[in-house]
């Protein structure tokens, strides 16, 4: 994201940056990962090479990493709900980015002002 230069631009893209904020669903911050394994049965195709497909959260919790089986039909909610975190954590960082240009301008802007009045 370029970073506009004037205090208005600057409270403009800010302004509309906090208006998308509001999450529009279930928001899951946590990693989906996909694991292969064998069931241990010897007849399976499994265990000639085709190996079950799973998937699973994981996330911290109170410093420890902690996981839950995501069951296939619930599989494209959960990637949905991570993308919405995703969305909401790049806004945040942009707003974030957008705060500290304002705090930098205003001096610059203040001074301007001042000098034109």
């Amino acid at each position: 994201m370029k970073t506009p230069v004037h205090p208005t631009l600057i409270q403009r893209s800010l302004g509309a940056r906090q208006k998308q904020l509001q999450a529009q669903g279930p928001v899951l911050a946590a990693s989906l990962v996909t694991v292969r394994r064998t069931c241990g049965k010897p007849s399976c195709h499994c265990a000639h090479g085709h190996k079950h497909v799973g998937h699973y959260l994981t996330w911290k919790e109170q410093g420890k990493t902690r996981s839950a089986y995501v069951p296939q039909a619930l599989l494209p909610q959960v990637q949905q709900w991570q993308h919405e975190y995703r969305r909401l954590k790049r806004l945040l960082a942009e707003v974030s980015q957008l705060s500290v240009a304002l705090v930098k301008t205003h001096t610059t802007h203040q001074r301007r002002r001042a000098g034109r009045s």
